[in-house]
C-alpha cells in the first residue's frame, strides 16, 4: 500500500469512529409496554405522546408483552422485560403495576388503573408518589356502587343483584364491601359470585341463572377485560341484564357499561410516559383521575330482555346502541 493511500484510509476511520461513537449513544429508548391482550386504547396512549413531541421509532420503541388473559404468566412476563433493561415500563391493569413494581425499584414505571394506587400499595399517595410509579387511575373500585345503582335503576323491581368478582384482583374485599354497602342502601340482596377462567365465568353465570340470583354487576378486573365479548355472550345466552366497564361489553350485546374513559386514561399515560422519557422522575408526576365517565346502553338487548329504559337513563347516555 502506498503511503498516500494509507494515509487517505486512516483519514477516512478516524472521521467515521465519532460518527460511530454517536450512533452508540443515541441509542433509542425501550418501553416495555405490559398488558392481560395486545395493545389497547392505542390511539390515546399515542395522542398523549404526541403532546409531549414524541413519536414511536423515531424518538424510542415499544416492546409489547402480553398475558393474554393468562395472569399466571405475569411473573415470567415481568422478570423477561425487567432482565431486558427497558428504559421504563407501561402497565395496564394494578396487578401488572403491582407485579411491575415487586420486580425493580429502579426502572419507572406508568400504569392505567382501577384502584386507589395508596390503598393497594402502589404509591405512598395520589399527589406525592414517592417511588418508581405513578400513572392513571379510572377509580373503577370507587364506582362500583354507580354500577349498581344504575342496575337497579333500570330494574327497579329486582330483590336481588348478583356481582361476578375475579378472586385474583387485588380489590376483591373492597370491591365486596363496596357492593353490600350500596345494596343495602338501594334495599336489594347481593350474591357474591367468583370466577377467574373462561370456564369459571360460563359456569358462574350459568349458575347465577339457574339460581335466579337476579341481573349481574361484572366487578372491574384485568381478566375480565379481556373477555368482554365472551362475557356478553354468556348474558345473552342466558338472558340476564348485567352492567359492566368497558364499550366492548354494551356493543358485544351487554345491556349497559359504565367506567371512567379509557381513551382518557391511555392519552394521560401518554403523556406521563413521554415526561418520563424526557428525564422526568415518577416520584414527582402525580397520580391522576380519570374525571369523565361513561355510560353505554344496548337498546336492542334491552327490548330482547323486555326491559324499558328510563328516559332519565337514556339522557345519561354518551351513546346508546340500536
Amino acid at each position: 500500500m502506498r503511503r498516500r493511500e494509507f494515509i487517505t484510509l486512516l483519514g477516512g476511520a478516524a472521521a467515521a469512529w465519532p460518527g460511530v461513537a454517536r450512533a452508540q449513544q443515541a441509542k433509542v429508548p425501550v418501553v416495555g409496554y405490559l398488558s392481560g391482550t395486545s395493545m389497547t386504547g392505542e390511539s390515546g396512549f399515542q395522542r398523549g405522546l404526541k403532546e409531549t413531541g414524541l413519536a414511536q421509532g423515531r424518538d424510542f420503541s415499544i416492546e409489547y408483552r402480553s398475558t393474554g388473559g393468562q395472569t399466571d404468566r405475569l411473573p415470567a412476563i415481568v422478570a423477561d422485560v425487567v432482565a431486558r433493561k427497558v428504559t421504563m415500563i407501561v402497565a395496564v391493569s394494578d396487578i401488572f403495576a403491582l407485579a411491575a413494581k415487586a420486580a425493580t425499584t429502579t426502572i419507572p414505571i406508568v400504569y392505567i388503573g382501577g384502584n386507589d394506587p395508596a390503598r393497594i400499595g402502589l404509591v405512598s399517595s395520589l399527589n406525592s408518589p414517592g417511588g418508581n410509579v405513578t400513572g392513571v387511575t379510572v377509580l373503577n373500585v370507587e364506582i362500583a356502587a354507580k354500577r349498581l345503582q344504575l342496575l337497579n335503576e333500570m330494574i327497579p323491581t329486582a330483590s336481588t343483584i348478583a356481582a361476578l368478582l375475579d378472586p385474583a384482583t387485588p380489590n376483591l374485599e373492597i370491591d365486596s364491601e363496596n357492593l353490600v354497602a350500596a345494596a343495602k342502601v338501594l334495599g336489594v340482596q347481593v350474591h357474591i359470585v367468583r370466577a377467574g377462567t373462561p370456564a369459571e365465568v360460563g359456569s358462574a353465570i350459568e349458575t347465577i341463572a339457574q339460581r335466579r340470583l337476579g341481573p349481574v354487576v361484572v366487578g372491574p378486573s384485568p381478566f375480565f377485560n379481556t373477555q368482554g365479548k365472551q362475557l356478553a355472550a354468556h348474558m345473552v345466552r342466558h338472558a340476564l341484564p348485567a352492567i359492566f366497564q368497558t364499550r366492548e361489553f354494551a356493543t358485544a350485546g351487554g345491556l349497559i357499561s359504565y367506567g371512567g374513559s379509557l381513551l382518557d386514561a391511555y392519552r394521560i399515560a401518554g403523556i406521563y410516559t413521554g415526561r418520563i422519557l424526557k428525564g422526568e422522575k415518577p416520584a414527582n408526576l402525580p397520580v391522576q383521575q380519570v374525571s369523565k365517565f361513561e355510560l353505554f346502553i344496548n337498546l336492542k338487548t334491552a327490548k330482547a330482555l323486555g326491559l324499558d329504559v328510563p328516559p332519565s337513563l337514556l339522557a345519561l347516555a354518551d351513546e346508546v346502541i340500536e
